[in-house]
């Protein structure tokens, strides 16, 4: 593993040698941790409490996530709790990532690396070493944790110790490192797991999912601000957009409606082509306070999300580009939030009568020319006082024409 010092060893006995302790601690206590901070942070209480010195410790583990790369989780002796920080997709592109001992291991495939600075002037080849020394530390360890899908991650440490660490410290380290990496792996799944079902079906619905809501016509009846806006014109600009500038043009205006939702604690349900289903989900104990609170915040989402769409069509009309015509409509009522689909093919969603008016409310602001559209529910919910009656108007689907709000 690289430079290696001449510590005195302790011996060794059976399979594990003096690791078999720290292993039976992991698969015993290690195991009940549920998060990899918890995990990294009593691996390294026990391990202290056996004497090892060690004064800071990084975790560097690869994820599967549309914007974040990896995670780095960072323990020093001298602070509380473990630091967490996000990689996003480039930092691999970055000098300082590519003079790190990160990328020696993940990306060149060094199976460790020790530099014992205390013994050894600088400069050692390494900003991060450099940096370390200069705080005064006299040790640094690098080792791969290779996950059961073969990618590598990184575990490090580091001492203050005048001596460093002896070999058999090192070596006990390395032996413990499969069991921890077992561990590590599970708890990196589950939140690979949650950042899937985040991102693809929204955090509430991923939430009851990875609880076990998993069952085809299961669901509970909740009450809901519902939300749904719909991009005007999209058929022509797809027959006449390049696909990659109707994508880019798309997640430009994914990114103007659901960002303002997700904002405002929102939570997108659905994508339907060019359209987003987003609900505000109700407390059942929070009564009129609630429900005059969630109606605010979609009101200011879609308030939002307009000022945006405006900025946009400024932006496109400089550049004597035709404008982009979006609707949004609101509504509150009461939705089956639940699993339907086929057997093996699920969908996470809500579905209702109040569904059904809300979509059918935005294609009424075509019809009457409104960018924004509410139900009279939703009005009287409301704190504000803009929205004004725009009369009753036949929605497909009812037999009785409907109340229709819009700002005054």
């Amino acid at each position: 593993m690289g430079q290696q010092d001449d510590g005195q060893g302790t011996g060794s006995g059976g399979p594990l040698g003096p690791a078999a302790p720290v292993v039976a601690w992991l698969l015993a206590e290690g195991y009940h941790l549920s998060t990899a901070p918890t995990l990294l942070e009593g691996f390294l209480a026990h391990l202290r409490a056996l004497g090892l010195g060690i004064d800071r410790c990084s975790l560097n583990v690869r994820l599967l996530h549309p914007q974040i790369r990896g995670i780095t989780y960072t323990w020093r002796s001298d602070r509380d709790g473990v630091e967490q920080v996000n990689r996003e997709h480039g930092v691999e592109h970055t000098p300082g990532y590519k003079t790190s001992p990160i990328a020696a291991i993940m990306e060149d495939g060094s199976e460790g690396i020790r530099v014992p600075m205390g013994r050894v002037p600088p400069p050692y080849g390494f900003p991060i070493v450099d940096e370390l020394a200069a705080e005064g530390f006299t040790d640094y360890a690098a080792m791969p944790l290779l996950f059961s899908n073969g990618r590598r991650n990184v575990f490090s440490v580091a001492t203050r110790r005048p001596e460093g660490f002896t070999t058999d410290e090192l070596a006990l380290l390395y032996a413990s490192l499969p069991a921890l990496t077992v561990l590590l792996e599970t708890r990196m799944l589950r939140l690979l797991a949650s950042n899937l079902l985040n991102t693809y079906v929204g955090p509430g619905a991923g939430q009851r999912i990875l609880d076990g809501d998993i069952r085809r016509g299961s669901g509970l009846t909740i009450g809901a601000v519902l939300w749904f806006c719909d991009l005007r014109g999209f058929t022509v600009l797809a027959d006449t957009l390049p696909i990659g500038q109707l994508i880019a043009l798309l997640n430009n205006y994914f990114e103007i409606m659901g960002g303002a939702v997700q904002r405002r604690g929102g939570e997108i349900l659905k994508f339907v082509g060019d359209a987003i289903l987003a609900i505000f989900p109700l407390d059942p104990a929070g009564g009129d306070a609630d429900r005059a609170a969630k109606c605010a915040l979609a009101m200011g989402a879609a308030e939002e999300a307009m000022a945006g769409m405006e900025a946009v069509n400024a932006e496109r009309a400089a550049w004597g580009i035709p404008q982009l015509g979006a609707g949004i409509a609101m509504h509150v009522g009461d939705v089956l939030y639940g699993n339907i689909g086929t057997t093996d093919r699920l969908d996470f969603t809500v579905i209702g009568p109040a569904v059904n008016l809300v979509t059918r409310l935005e294609g009424l602001t075509r019809t009457l020319d409104r960018p924004l559209l509410t139900s009279a529910e939703f009005a009287a919910a409301w704190p504000g006082d803009r929205l004004k009656s725009l009369g009753y108007h036949p929605v497909k689907g009812l037999k009785e024409p409907v109340e229709v709000f819009g700002l005054g």
